[in-house]
């Protein structure tokens, strides 16, 4: 079962729409509707292309890194959205905290409202 704060992995498609690499991507919400389709964010251990303020590093050090199921200092792309339909995804490798997915959801909010 899916549920926002996971961190799931998933084929990130390519140009053409031919199926990619497996990537980590963090749950972020379900979309309203019949559907079921989830609002995702792309993580990378690209650190460089973090923006300050929205996206969000998860290092070693972090409470909650042993349960994200991620095996290196990693980057949560908070600026990299997607919508993607439940089947896409191919399971939870893990979870971050509560406190950090209201944290990124706030940064979210801010960043589209301009604040």
């Amino acid at each position: 079962m899916i549920e926002e704060g996971q961190v799931v992995l998933f084929s990130f498609p390519q140009t053409g729409g031919i199926d990619g690499k497996i990537r980590p991507a963090l749950v972020l919400r379900k979309l309203p509707g019949q559907y079921s389709d989830w609002l995702i964010c792309m993580i990378s251990t690209q650190l460089q292309q973090g923006i300050k303020g929205i996206d969000e590093i998860v290092s070693p050090s972090d409470s909650d890194f042993i349960i994200s199921g991620l095996k290196r200092k990693s980057l949560i792309r908070v600026t990299r959205l997607a919508v993607v339909p439940a089947y896409i995804l191919h399971g939870k490798i893990g979870n971050i905290s509560e406190e950090r997915l209201n944290r990124m959801k706030k940064n979210i909010s801010d960043w589209i409202l301009g604040n």
